[in-house]
This record gives structure tokens, sequence and C-alpha cells, in this order.
């Protein structure tokens, strides 16, 4: 497992490229590779002949006849013939998908090559290392806030104007999915290619942060790092569909969105104690270190996971090695004819096109909005556990921790809802010959709402220096469950009512929460000492309560929006 680890990760592609296969070589690179017959140098097999293999296809979808011991590929079906007489299942597109013995796809139902056939610990581990690079990312963002009071007092500028440093980096991981996380989804760059690029760019960007003599240099770069660092904030749930069956993917999104949670709330403690005792620049130290040694990890043992991307090297493999052109993954023949100005050009603008989709739309600014609560009280918690229970800049950022407690606890009843309430049902449905439609995710996350504005109400009227300092922060952790499992259910909706383009439905999905996240906390702080605690957070509640109707109605009307869309 550690050997195909290496091989398959971004450094071993590298070593495997330049050795010509010699160093970490695939199974087709050994030394005794059988090629299958139909891939040998040939004259490419025309429609004409393929419709002869098969009989006359386009007039029978199931045919019977003697055939030769070999293995056809194609993208949809995987048919594996062993010389004896069989009745085969054809999905046939009269357009394009003739049986094709040219098409390269997985040798057999068990090809270790293909990421749903990896072993429970291997797909375990990567999910750990997406996981990891989640959290390094999300955790840039919040790291920054015990900065905020240092960074006033050495440029002598305003808060709101400090705050430009979190307020950026969380509008550039918003923005930057727009752009990077379609060229995840062309198979010449993959997922790893992008994610590695973007993780040198995202470290090499932050020394200009920690080195900088003016406020405008912070500023600018936080944009420019939180850009980079967008493709695993948006795109690292398309990556545990890559490697997990759509059963248990709510479980490991679940996980993965644990660290997407989790990396907000260790922020202000991890760099509390670090600005506290040496300046405003350590946060900025540790989360470069965080940044460089998942890099180095994640450069030695994270693989690609994306299978046209797998199979379109693989094809690239065998043209070397058999001589025959004709050759092809499925992902070529598609795009076959195409300039990669094309290509580009839809990968670049299906985001933009798909966040205008209705049901996409309110799914992305409901979840903006609870995700903007969230980074609002960024500036609240100093407001009650520095200025009403007066704890230092290190301790500040302790009441954090409440989240992550609740965060444990969710994620638990979670997992059970699905195992023993969800999938039964799923389960149920498949027997009776249908599927669940995708809205039937969002019930939870409708339940789930009501604890937004029950934490709400609590963390703000009780945030009084007559009630013990605990109060509040019990109150605000029950906001955990709400972003959490509203979190959860959206993304799993979107994703399965548009399973083609996961990586640009959830790309649009960061856009819509960060842009909206980002503005709140420069007016957080004077819309809670204008208002007040309870009041503010009251007003917040009510917002929160009147979405919750709406949230309902795409639960029961959302497939007549999906109907009308040419995506779904």
């Amino acid at each position: 497992m550690v050997a195909d680890l290496i091989r398959d990760s971004t450094i071993g592609q590298i070593i495997n490229y330049l050795s010509a296969g010699r160093l970490l070589p695939y199974e087709d690179q050994r030394e005794g590779f059988a090629v299958p017959s139909h891939f040998s140098l040939k004259p490419s097999a025309s429609s004409s002949d393929a419709s002869t293999l098969c009989g006359d296809a386009k007039d029978q979808k199931k045919v019977s006849g003697a055939v030769t011991p070999s293995t056809v590929f194609t993208r949809e079906n995987t048919l594996v013939l062993d010389g004896k007489l069989e009745e085969i299942d054809i999905r046939l597109d009269e357009e394009k998908n003739q049986l094709d013995p040219n098409i390269v796809g997985w040798y057999d139902d068990n090809d270790q090559d293909n990421p749903k056939n990896w072993s429970r610990a291997k797909r375990a581990f990567v999910a750990f290392l997406i996981s990891l690079m989640t959290f390094t990312m999300y955790i840039g963002s919040a790291i920054y806030t015990p900065s905020i009071p240092g960074i006033m007092e050495e440029f002598n500028v305003s808060l709101t104007h400090a705050t430009l440093g979190l307020t950026l980096y969380v509008l550039g991981y918003g923005i930057g999915p727009m752009f990077l996380s379609p060229l995840q989804e062309l198979a010449v760059f993959g997922r790893n290619s992008i994610y590695m690029a973007s993780l040198f760019l995202f470290i090499i960007f932050q020394i200009p942060i920690f080195t900088a003599t003016n406020i405008q240099t912070i500023l600018a770069f936080r944009f420019i790092t939180g850009f980079f660092g967008s493709p695993a904030l948006a795109t690292g749930g398309a990556s545990m569909g890559d490697i997990y069956p759509a059963r248990q993917l709510a479980y490991v999104v679940g996980i993965w969105a644990i660290g997407a949670v989790c990396g907000p709330v260790f922020g202000p403690v991890i760099g509390g104690f670090a600005a506290q005792a040496n300046g405003w620049r350590w946060p900025q130290y540790e989360l470069i270190w965080l940044s460089a040694f998942s890099f180095i990890v994640l450069m030695l043992l994270l693989p690609e996971t994306y299978e046209p991307t797998i199979l379109l090297k693989r094809a690239q493999r065998l043209r070397k090695l058999t001589g025959n052109q004709q050759l092809m993954s499925q992902i070529e023949k598609d795009t076959e004819g195409e300039t990669v100005a094309q290509v580009l050009q839809e990968a670049l603008l299906r985001p933009f096109v798909l966040a205008m989709e209705p049901a996409l739309m309110f799914a992305n600014v409901y979840l903006g909005f609870v995700y903007a609560i969230f980074y609002l009280w960024f500036e609240a918690f100093p407001l009650v556990f520095t200025d009403i229970y007066h704890f230092d800049l290190g301790l500040s950022g302790l009441p954090f921790l409440g989240f992550s407690v609740s965060a444990a606890i969710t994620y638990t009843c979670y997992a059970l809802y699905q195992r023993y309430h969800f999938q039964p049902r799923s389960d149920r449905a498949k027997a009776e010959g249908h599927e669940l439609p995708p809205e039937a995710r969002l019930e939870i996350g409708l339940i789930a709402s009501i604890f937004i504005p029950t934490s709400l109400f609590i963390f703000g009227f009780t945030s009084k220096e007559s009630i013990p300092w605990i109060v509040p922060i019990i109150g605000a952790a029950l906001y955990l469950p709400g972003i959490y499992i509203n979190f959860q259910s959206i993304l799993m909706y979107v994703t399965s009512a548009y399973p083609s383009y996961g990586a640009s439905v959830l790309a649009g999905n960061d856009l819509f929460r960060s842009t909206i996240a980002s503005v709140f906390p420069l007016f957080g702080r004077t819309f809670f000492v204008n208002l007040g605690l309870g009041p503010g957070s009251a007003l917040l509640a009510g917002i929160s309560l009147a979405l919750m109707p709406v949230f309902w109605s795409l639960l029961k009307w959302g497939h007549i929006l999906r109907r009308r869309s040419k995506y779904t």
C-alpha cells in the first residue's frame, strides 16, 4: 500500500516520469505485463466493426454470441468476457458510445488503480490527508484574529482596517475555487496537480505577510493566500467522492467537514498564546510551519483520486507500450476535436452558470448566512470573554474549544442518523425500484436549523458578568449542530442533485458562503456594541427563523426547480 501511495503521489509521478517507468512502475510498465489482445498494434476498429462484434447493437439492447477471451473496456461498463456464451446488457448511446475496443478502462472489477477498489486502510489514510489539507487552509483564516491588536498598534490602523486581513482571506478562498476547482475536472490536471501547485503558492505568499512593513502588504497577501488555499476547501468533498461509494460518502464527508469546522475553531486557540507571548507575527509563523509540513506529507503520500486522470495516464502508457495510437480514455474520446481553449472555457464558466440555478442559489445563500454568523462570533467572543469576563489574549481563544466538543457529539449523532434512519430508507426505496430524491438529504438540515436561533438567544442573553462564563460557552457550542448539519445536508444535496459537476457545484457554494461570511466580521464589533449582545443576537436569530420556511420550500419543491435544469 505504501509503495502505491508514493508512486501515485506528486513526487512519485515525477520519479516515474523521469525514470521512464523503471522506478515506481505501474503494472503495465513491469516486465512481463500481458497486454490485452485488442490493445495490440493494429488499425482502429471502425464503428461497423464494433457493430459486427456485438451484432446489430442499434436494434437490440441484449446480444449473445461467441467471443474471444479478452476484456472490453468502457467508462460506463466493464465487460469481462471469459470465452463462453454470455448474455450482455449493453447501454448504448447511439451518437458516441459504440462498443469500442480502443477505449481504455479498468482492467477488471478488482483493478487496484481504481480508487474505489482501494483497501479500507488506504482509503481511510487518503481521507485523513485530504482532511489535513482542509484543516490547514481553514485554520489560516481565524489564526489571524489574535494578530489584529498587534497589527493595530504597530501600523496605527483602526480595528476595521486590521480586520480586513480576515475578511480578504475568506473572500479569497471564496473566489479562488471559481477559477481553480474547475481545472480539477480536466483530466489533464486532475486533483493533485492543482492541490499541490496551489498549496506551494499558499506557502510562498505567506512570507511577505510576516515580513511586512506596512498594512497594505499584509492585506494584499492575505487575499492571495486565501485564493491559492481554496481548492482544498471547495473540492475536498469531491475528492472523498472519488474514493468512497455513495453508500459511505455521507460518513466520510462528515469527517472531512469536522476538519473544515475545527480549522476556524482552533485558529484563535493556537494563535492566541503565540501572539500574547511573541507578538502578532508569530501566529503567521505557526501557519507557515503547519502548511509546509502538510505540503511535504501530501507531496510524498497523497495519490491522484480523479478517475478520468488516472485512465488518461493509463491510456498514454499503453499507447507508448503498444504503439497503438488509437487507444484513448473515455474523456479523451469525449473531448476529441475540442481545442484546449474550448475545454478551459467550458470548465471555467460552468461554476458561474451552475451558481445561478435556483435550487443551488438558495442552498448557497442560506449556508452563507449560517457560515457568516459563525465568523461574526470571532468579533463577539472578545467582547464577551475579554471585556466582560476579563480573559487575557491567550485565554480568550479557549472558549472556541466548546465548538470542538459539540462537533464530536454532533458527528456521532449524524452518523447514527445515517446508519439507522437514512440508509434503511434508501435501501427500501431501491428495493421498490426507485431512488430517494436528493431533497431527502435536506430533512435533517431543516430539523437542525432550530439549534441556530436557540444558540444565539442563549449566548446573547447570558453573556453577563453575573452569569458564569461557562453558560455562554455552552450556548455558543449549540450553534455547532446547526452549522455542521446544515453544511452536511446542503453539500450532500447539491452534489447528489448535480453528480457530474461536483467540483463546480462546490466551488459555487464556497463562493457564496465565503463572500457573505467575509463581510460580517467587518461590522461585527460595531454591530454588537451598538445593539447590545442580547438584541443583536436576537436580530440574527429572527433572520434565521425567517429563513426556515424557505428551507422547507426547497425541501418540498426543489425537485421542480431541478427538473428545469439541463445540468441535473
